[in-house]
């Protein structure tokens, strides 16, 4: 055994030996926890032993956005960390909740969710736990996981199971000192990779993962708190690393110079569509469209018969957030080839995007609007515009790096909001945002905001004058946004100014009936893809809704919302789709279907996750449409998504970039079912 390979060996026995022959102590400790690198809360939790068992009690809570997320659990386990006991319950978002307790007994697990009980058998080996947090539980399954062999694969209760793989140690700098750590990565626990790190007294220093709403989440340590950006840093390298290695080993895939043969193409364009016709694609970019008649096959082009087919332009999604890896295989699954990623981590999301547009990483193709917040209760994020020195900062750093946009969330200042526009059309950026607390949508675009996400800014301008939201709240809230008509003259007013003003509106409408849905029906009746997602995502996703008394009011303030999507679409103002996730690979099918519910024709259905997207992006030159001369993005649709909205979900086959994808071993290299 040469050196490197024997201290390899020696590390990972080494845990085992060192916790075999020490027994655990009382310890108490506190993780502080961030969202997008920003402070938020904190868990503090307790380890109390007594006569052979281990109680573990953690309080875990932030603050996101204004709303509090409190989350409680109780462990209890053998001195050997074998669960005895696990109880759960609170928030693990904003918008979705945990009540789980478990029992193990005579090799039997009694586990209570919500309101069902059942028992299942108890796995070897086996822990307890659910979802990304509390973090301090994580870290007792790292201990078990530890002492117990370090299995390949580890079952958990009440679903799943987790891989855990050993990274190796690296050295992080806290106050002036080297301090090791060992790095691993967790896969299962929910739903992609998450990063951790433990020190060499077993104890967990740092967690890099991703929330319930898919959100960049990190907790670490008090006492390795200075380290933050150095695990973060650390967590997207290896991240990178995976990306590129999935790309290159995915099954199905194949590149070279196409002909696809014998399908109707509906170009995108608006023109009808073109029965029997043939796409030729080589090096990236379509070089013929047409009907098979007059396309001439180039020697060396590999010959796909798509005859009975239907071909159109690969969809876009412009309300990303590209937080983990695993969304590339998702969006390419679902016919995706490119998206606008409208607020991430800055050093995370320029190397995606530049190890995806490059070709070397798996994914659609990216443009990114940059993020930026003003201070307040509901601030996200660490990039701060507080004046106008700090927006020109921005704008700028933005911009020499390759953005083509600026994102303007909820806590920006109006007078800052100017000087973010100013400076970001002096450069030839467009500007998309939330509108701020404090103005309106007709101010915000006013200041020169060209873009707006969620359609409820746009509601919200219909509301009775004197309506106060700090005043009315809860299910008066709802009856009040219920209550509005888009055919009132404060609606008509409306659609005239942002036709006038040719604001382009990003919905979300998908997200919107999702959280507006009846909590007492299944999840599945709103988006039928639930029963598709990881198992460990299904938890999170059928969670959540309105409760009896407001379900009724949920159903009209979204028959509202699609009422005022169509009112807009008919005025001419450009409606693009976008999903801000909700559910991954799915959503932008429902966003799509739901336009036609809103009034559009299936074709401009089509056109708001195609050209119409391209345009707003103003490279409606290079994608968009099937074009000669555009990048080579195309979905292979088994049936006609123009007889029926929702064929759009029937993708047989995928090229992204002149890159041919086979859908299913994308869906199952995430862990969802393929059919």
């Amino acid at each position: 055994m040469n050196r490197l390979r024997l201290c390899t060996f020696l590390l990972a026995l080494s845990p085992a030996i060192t916790l075999a022959q020490t027994a655990p102590q009382n310890q108490s400790g506190k993780f502080l926890l961030h969202k997008f690198e920003q402070p938020i809360g904190e868990e503090t939790y307790t380890i109390t032993a007594d006569a052979g068992t281990l109680t573990l009690k953690t309080d875990f809570k932030f603050t996101d956005r204004g709303t509090a997320v409190p989350l409680t659990a109780t462990l209890r386990t053998s001195d050997s960390y074998v669960p005895q006991s696990f109880v759960i319950k609170g928030q693990t978002s904003r918008m979705s909740g945990i009540d789980t307790d478990l029992t193990v007994s005579n090799g039997q697990a009694t586990i209570r969710q919500g309101k069902d009980t059942h028992t299942v058998p108890v796995p070897t080996p086996f822990f307890t736990i659910s979802g990304y947090a509390p973090v301090a539980v994580q870290m007792e399954m790292m201990r078990y996981w530890r002492t117990h062999g370090s299995p390949a694969q580890m079952a958990t209760l009440p679903i799943g199971a987790v891989r855990i793989q050993d990274r190796g140690s690296e050295t992080m700098q806290i106050k002036g000192r080297d301090v090791q750590v060992e790095r691993y990565t967790v896969q299962g626990l929910i739903w992609g990779m998450e990063t951790l790190w433990m020190d060499s007294a077993n104890n967990l220093a740092a967690l890099v993962s991703t929330d319930a709403e898919f959100d960049h989440f990190e907790a670490v340590r008090d006492d390795f708190e200075p380290a933050l950006s150095s695990f973060v840093a650390s967590a997207a390298h290896d991240e990178m690393a995976a990306l590129t290695e999935m790309s290159q080993k995915m099954p199905g895939r194949r590149t070279g110079s196409f002909a696809f043969v014998g399908a109707t193409v509906i170009d995108g364009t608006g023109k009808p569509p073109i029965a029997d016709a043939t796409v030729v694609t080589s090096d990236g970019k379509i070089v013929a469209v047409g009907p098979s008649r007059d396309v001439k096959i180039p020697a060396g082009a590999q010959r796909i018969d798509v005859t009975g087919k239907y071909i159109i332009p690969g969809l876009w999604d412009m309300h990303a957030h590209y937080e983990q890896v695993e969304w590339g295989p998702i969006y390419l699954a679902a016919g995706v080839t490119t998206v606008r990623d409208v607020g991430n981590e800055y050093d995370f999301i320029t190397q995606v995007r530049d190890a995806v547009n490059s070709g070397k990483a798996l994914g659609p193709h990216m443009l990114l609007a940059g993020i930026v917040d003003g201070d307040g209760p509901y601030s996200i994020g660490i990039t701060r515009v507080n004046s106008p020195a700090d927006a020109q900062k921005w704008v700028t750093r933005y911009h020499d790096s390759g953005f083509q946009q600026m994102k303007i969330y909820s806590s920006v200042k109006p007078d800052n909001v100017k000087a973010i526009c100013a400076d970001a059309h002096k450069v030839g950026m467009t500007v998309t945002g939330h509108i701020p607390i404090g103005m309106n949508a007709y101010e915000g675009v006013e200041d020169g905001m060209d873009m707006i996400n969620h359609i409820h800014y746009i509601a919200e301008l219909l509301l009775p004058k004197d309506y106060d939201p700090q005043k009315v709240k809860g299910l008066e809230r709802l009856k009040v946004m219920a209550s509005i008509d888009i055919n009132s003259e404060a609606g008509k007013q409306a659609v005239a100014f942002f036709a006038q003003h040719h604001t382009v509106i990003d919905p979300t409408m998908a997200l919107m009936e999702m959280t507006l849905r009846a909590a007492s029906a299944p999840a599945t009746n709103t988006e039928p893809g639930i029963a598709r997602v990881a198992p460990e995502l299904r938890e999170q996703l059928v969670n959540g809704g309105l409760p009896p008394e407001a379900a009724a009011l949920g159903q009209k303030i979204t028959q509202n919302d699609l009422a005022i999507i169509g009112a807009l679409h008919r005025a001419g103002v450009p409606i693009v789709a976008g999903t801000d996730q909700t559910v991954p690979g799915f959503s932008l099918y429902r966003e799509i279907e739901l336009y036609v519910q809103a009034g559009f024709t299936p074709m401009e259905a089509l056109q708001a996750a195609t050209i119409v997207p391209a345009r707003a992006m103003k490279v409606e030159r290079d994608s968009g449409s099937l074009e000669v001369g555009k990048r080579a993005d195309l979905d292979v649709l088994d049936a006609n998504p123009l007889a029926d909205i929702h064929n759009i979900r029937s993708v047989r086959s995928v090229l992204a970039n002149g890159v041919l994808y086979d859908p299913a071993p994308l869906w199952e290299s995430v862990g969802f079912n393929a059919h």
